[in-house]
């Protein structure tokens, strides 16, 4: 299976909807409480958890961390900070989980997800699915793989 065509023209920057909405102070899925120097803060109305919030980059159209330049990533990192630690200051969460993906809307953004002492799965991705890890059978540890090129010898844990 291949990405669809529309994804390339969306990582690109076309038709892409986080870049054409501006800097509101509302969109469908959430509300601003931050607008910050290079990204704003929504509060998700969607009920998967309490106090998820997206923070979304609105300075030029980029789809990935990576394609800032310092400053720029110093701007968007400075800002998410200051978000994460307002939300961990009010809803004083066990832990915080921080998602960089644009699988399906490739613009910047990060969603924040509080996690809680009732959390029903803890350790578990948000929302919690219902399917065990994958696990190595012969020692029932996690899944380790390397990432292909091995540049940055990271290795990547399934748990």
């Amino acid at each position: 299976m291949e990405w669809p065509p529309s994804f390339y023209e969306l990582r690109r920057g076309i038709g892409c909807a986080m870049c054409q909405q501006g800097r509101p102070e509302a969109t469908d899925d959430g509300v601003r409480f931050y607008a910050g120097e290079v990204s704003d803060a929504y509060l998700r109305r969607t009920n998967i958890q309490r106090g998820l919030t997206v923070v979304i980059w609105r300075g030029r159209h980029v789809a990935e961390p990576t394609e800032l330049n310092d400053e720029e990533a110093h701007g968007y990192w400075r800002d998410l900070l200051i978000v994460g630690r307002t939300l961990e200051d009010v809803l004083r969460p066990v832990k915080t989980n921080y998602n960089v993906l644009g699988n399906s809307v490739p613009h910047l953004h990060t969603h924040i997800v509080p996690r809680y002492a009732d959390d029903p799965r803890p350790g578990w991705p948000c929302p919690f699915p219902e399917e065990e890890p994958p696990r190595d059978a012969r020692r029932g540890a996690p899944t380790r793989s390397r990432c292909p090129s091995n540049r940055h010898r990271c290795e990547v844990i399934a748990s």
